[in-house]
């Protein structure tokens, strides 16, 4: 735990979420619920509504038919906070009452890394192609969609172009407990792993022409 903001990570939340529906990943919680049918997505909504609404703590909510899916965080600390277990404790709760399943998928989130020279040379071009607006982070300059839909582009410096592999890759971000198995996952569909020195940060894999991917894992 961050004390000075109350951000914690996700060690620090695995026995509060051990039986929940929620994953701690990419500084927030995650999860998805089924339910019979669009009413009673609906019904689930609404129920979790009230609840936010009394601890004027609110969530992403994504309603499909027969599906909700919700993410917590924190925007003020900038991550999950205490407020977040307590609100996924009671929609797992809310959840159960109304009969919904839980999802089994996991959150996952992909960006696109592009090996340069000059990163400020070739930025505009991309974010003239994608519309996509400049953003700053300890990483340098990024580009993210400004819709929130589509992968983030960042910009790898290189001091001598790498004419011999390809310069753009997916770095796929996975939950911690789930990389290890979508890295085996990867190599059974036919893929080599190139290196696993940076475990349990990344692994770099790659497909039978060599293009090159990345499992990434999230701290926060």
């Amino acid at each position: 735990m961050n004390a000075s903001t109350g951000l914690l990570a996700p060690f620090t939340t695995a026995h509060a979420l051990q039986q929940s529906a929620f994953v701690h990943f990419d500084g927030a919680l995650h999860a998805s619920f089924g339910t019979a049918d669009f009413t009673s997505a609906v019904a689930l909504v609404v129920a979790m509504g009230r609840e936010a609404d009394a601890m004027n703590h609110h969530p992403d909510v994504r309603l499909g038919y027969g599906s909700v899916d919700v993410v917590l965080t924190s925007h003020d600390a900038g991550g999950v906070t205490a407020r977040d277990v307590t609100l996924a404790t009671r929609i797992d709760e809310l959840a159960e009452q109304q009969g919904a399943t839980v999802a089994t998928l996991q959150p996952t989130r992909c960006d696109i890394a592009i090996d340069c020279i000059d990163a400020d040379a070739i930025r505009p071009f991309w974010a003239a192609a994608l519309d996509y607006e400049e953003v700053t982070s300890d990483d340098g300059i990024e580009l993210v969609d400004p819709r929130g839909r589509d992968p983030k582009v960042w910009f790898q410096h290189m001091e001598i172009s790498r004419a011999g592999r390809n310069r753009i890759h997916l770095d796929i971000y996975v939950p911690t407990d789930d990389a290890e198995d979508r890295v085996q996952t990867i190599v059974e569909a036919g893929g080599t792993l190139l290196t696993d020195e940076h475990a349990p940060d990344w692994w770099v894999l790659a497909d039978v022409e060599g293009n090159e991917l990345c499992v990434c894992t999230s701290a926060f």
